[in-house]
């Protein structure tokens, strides 16, 4: 990997001429738990746009640009890429401002903010078309929920689970995989968080989408609201879950006819990126140097006991939960 230093003077020298030799500054525009960064670069004359720097032997910038283009083609509010060097990892964005969902939500405009996500949404998903994206299949759900044993579990925790705890987490993967795998598939973005959405016009703007797929329908829901850095209480996911499943199934979207079928989907759903997140996060911490996102893994851990405690079929993961603790 080129050293970072060498890596912004080689992003300035290529910036330069896109923006047609007017003097800029760059500033860090954003952290990403990936090995992306994001510079922001303004112009004498105020404007500004935001620069990707993806090492190419670390990250590949193609799905960005493609993800990119099909959320435009469906009305959704992405960066528009301006400039791309594939080769070396730089693409030149519009900028969507400062303000993410994250450090704007609030009780108070809440309701409004998560009504224009949600729309959103819905434009995101009714623009999906067969074989645009790769499938969120078995292997990729197993893999992501192999990192709660593998980083969470036995690095993190220091455990080494029993051939018993072994086979209990094995039998929860089946439940949660056969539950994704029932569910209508549709776009999914895969990380549609408060993070990743910015407060701007037209609203949301949506970041960090290069890792979309075609998976189940509650995924992105879930995503929104029960999310690693902000939590809501039940009776507001509960409010926000009815709306968006009237509004899914008023637009034509293969929603369950039934909410509580689509609810528990949605919180099965849940729990195996609860699963997921709890593994990354430890991931990022021991194998990457970030520790700032072990100080979430309570509430993951929080999301993880109260959907088990409140279907039979998955009390054994609370047990679990509970011999682990």
């Amino acid at each position: 990997m080129i050293h970072a230093d060498v890596r912004r003077d080689a992003l300035e020298r290529w910036l330069a001429p896109h923006l047609r030799g007017v003097p800029f500054t760059l500033t860090a525009a954003s952290e990403d738990a990936s090995f992306r960064r994001y510079w922001r670069a303004t112009l004498a004359d105020g404007a500004s746009y935001v620069v990707m720097d993806a090492p190419p032997d670390k990250e590949d910038c193609r799905p960005f640009v493609r993800v990119a283009r099909m959320l435009a083609d469906a009305g959704v509010h992405a960066p528009g890429i301006l400039a791309q060097d594939l080769g070396s990892g730089f693409l030149l964005l519009t900028d969507l401002g400062t303000r993410t969902y994250l450090e704007e939500l609030n009780a108070g405009n809440a309701p409004q903010l998560l009504a224009d996500a949600t729309d959103a949404l819905l434009r995101w998903q009714l623009a999906t078309r067969a074989g645009e994206l790769p499938p969120y299949d078995e292997a990729l759900l197993r893999r992501e929920m192999n990192l709660f044993a593998e980083w969470y579990v036995q690095r993190h925790l220091g455990k080494t689970l029993t051939r018993e705890q072994t086979q209990t987490l094995e039998n929860i993967f089946r439940l949660l995989v056969d539950s994704a795998l029932a569910q209508p598939r549709v776009y999914v973005h895969r990380d549609y968080m408060p993070r990743n959405l910015m407060v701007c016009e037209p609203n949301p703007g949506v970041l960090d989408f290069q890792d979309a797929v075609l998976g189940p329908i509650a995924y992105d829901m879930v995503s929104l609201l029960r999310d690693a850095f902000i939590s809501w209480d039940e009776e507001r996911v509960l409010d926000w879950s009815v709306r968006y499943w009237e509004r899914a199934k008023g637009a034509g979207l293969p929603v369950a006819a039934d909410f509580g079928e689509f609810w528990r989907a949605f919180e099965w759903m849940g729990l195996q990126r609860h699963l997921k997140v709890l593994g990354i996060f430890a991931r990022i911490n021991y194998r990457d140097g970030k520790p700032k996102y072990l100080a979430d893994t309570p509430r993951f851990i929080g999301y993880a006991r109260d959907v088990t405690r409140r279907y039979a079929a998955l009390a054994p993961l609370a047990r679990l939960l509970d011999e682990l603790a």
